[in-house]
């Protein structure tokens, strides 16, 4: 019964498959704002989960324009390459993260994150 707004980013985890692509099991995540991190509300629907995300270092890459999951996939593959066979991160998922709300057309900041192992 409490309205929060819109956050940003809001997050979407995937799963890539062996090709590259995303499974179809996704999570998303959006940040509680700051005024109710301390004492949440509930969440009246039960596929909705309140989580702590721990603090981390990750490796990012940043793009503009309405993102599809063809883009976050290919900017996925370039961030792989840039980060080469040396540098340990995490393989079993990455983040996808928007910023914008759908109705600015312009200057729209997308982001894939791999997680530091």
């Amino acid at each position: 019964g409490v309205g929060m707004g819109m956050t940003a980013p809001v997050s979407i985890t995937a799963f890539p498959a062996e090709d590259g692509s995303l499974q179809q099991k996704v999570k998303v995540s959006l940040r509680i704002p700051s005024q109710f991190q301390a004492n949440p509300p509930c969440p009246s629907d039960e596929s909705i989960k309140i989580e702590e995300r721990q603090g981390m270092t990750i490796y990012s890459t940043q793009f503009g324009g309405y993102a599809k999951e063809v883009d976050y996939v290919n900017y996925a593959a370039k961030l792989k390459s840039a980060l080469g066979s040396e540098v340990a991160y995490r393989k079993d998922f990455y983040f996808c993260s928007g910023y914008d709300p759908p109705m600015k057309p312009y200057g729209r900041r997308n982001e894939v994150w791999f997680v530091k192992e």
